[in-house]
């Protein structure tokens, strides 16, 4: 990992709100881009301040921000403005990438439409995020991960326990994360046909795609003309290899059993019960499946016998497919996590973090600083886009910036 962070001298600038399309920059900074998060002055960005709502983790940090701003200077600037709009013209002129989700009713009032800077910097990547993509009678609505991602795309439908349970709530982030990684790859790739060309692009993702792209097998069903059926009732699965049971401690795990006719001897090896393979209920994949209700009854009873951490040790010396269901404090501090890198701590103080979930063997990630404050980094950057101490000075006497 010789050398400079492979995005070193890239200019991003973070224009955008919330989490899926800042994400996207996220990742570029841990790489080395140098990113700009703009937000107005007064309260900013709205997600500076959600992890003080009832209900959210009670933290002496600003979790929310930490983890999808990190390693971004930060500029408050009034973009209602005229001498705003002028500072915004500059820092485009000198970037690679603008990343922007604010509203295209809103873009358009404010000149930050693509229009407004294609024809003058031609090699601009001009990144768009929206909750429901930019054309048809929905394409000006706002929209979140819970709303646009999660319920609209059928994953909020199919997650339910069963068809009679209420459907289930996603939690903050579910969807925005993994679509910020998506329009990560939709700007990676204009930046390579710029390489190849010369030339710029606009790209543009949205919650309602990428929501739909995670619920792709079962939509691309509907798609087929195939008709989806609701969740079953556990009591009538069809399947007790793939469910989630119960230990003593009060603990869940899923079984995940994939190849039945290589795991089924496995399993009842692992839970002490090889007489029931010459159950004839129970005696090859069709009766198992005839029987599974009656199946996973047996096995409710026998993994209540035992703690999670009995059975973890037992399915993993049969190299059986599994998963704890582990609470968000296990997650935080989960062994492997820390081990595989995929948890790393910010340089400057210490605390832990979610990296960037990928790594290349060749290039070294920049280390981890937090967020910024609220217009932290403003004259810093102004000074860098080349004006001059007065100039920055009657920007914020004007309230055009501010930040100290």
């Amino acid at each position: 990992m010789d050398g400079p962070p492979i995005f070193a001298g890239l200019k991003v600038i973070d224009c955008a709100t919330y989490i899926a399309a800042p994400t996207a920059a996220t990742v570029l900074a841990d790489f080395g881009a140098e990113v700009i998060k703009i937000e107005a002055p007064g309260d900013g960005d709205p997600w500076r301040h959600l992890h003080q709502r009832p209900g959210l983790p009670n933290s002496p940090h600003n979790y929310t921000w930490l983890m999808d701003n990190r390693n971004k200077l930060g500029l408050a600037l009034d973009l209602k403005s005229e001498a705003g709009r002028a500072v915004m013209e500059r820092l485009v002129s000198q970037a690679d990438v603008l990343i922007t989700n604010q509203p295209l009713p809103v873009r358009e009032r404010l000149k930050l439409r693509y229009s407004d800077f294609a024809e003058k910097y031609p090699r601009l990547i001009y990144a768009s995020f929206t909750a429901y993509g930019e054309e048809g009678e929905e394409s000006g609505k706002i929209g979140f991960d819970l709303t646009a991602f999660w319920a609209r795309s059928g994953l909020m439908d199919q997650v339910r326990a069963d068809r009679d349970t209420m459907p289930a709530r996603s939690v903050g982030g579910m969807g925005d994360h993994p679509t910020g990684m998506s329009f990560y790859a939709g700007i990676l790739t204009a930046l390579w046909q710029r390489e190849r060309t010369g030339k710029g692009a606009e790209v543009r993702s949205s919650l309602m795609g990428n929501g739909l792209f995670s619920n792709a097998m079962l939509v691309q069903a509907a798609l087929c003309g195939a008709s989806i059926p609701s969740r079953p009732p556990r009591s009538q699965t069809t399947s007790a290899l793939g469910g989630t049971y119960r230990t003593s401690d009060d603990r869940w795990f899923l079984l995940a059993l994939s190849n039945e006719v290589k795991q089924w001897p496995a399993l009842i090896r692992a839970i002490g019960r090889e007489d029931l393979g010459a159950d004839p209920r129970f005696a090859d994949v069709d009766s198992r499946r005839t029987n599974a209700p009656m199946l996973m009854g047996l096995l409710d009873g026998v993994f209540a016998t035992r703690t999670l951490a009995e059975w973890r040790r037992a399915l993993d010396a049969e190299g059986l497919n599994f998963g704890i269901v582990s609470t968000v404090e296990e997650a935080a501090n989960d062994p492997q996590a820390h081990a595989a890198g995929i948890l790393r701590p910010y340089a400057d103080t210490g605390l832990m973090t979610i990296d960037s979930p990928f790594t290349v063997s060749t290039v070294a990630k920049v280390p981890i600083t937090e967020a910024p404050d609220h217009g932290q980094h403003s004259a810093q950057i102004l000074r860098a886009a080349g004006y001059s101490e007065d100039e920055v000075a009657r920007l914020r006497a004007a309230g055009v910036i501010s930040g100290p």
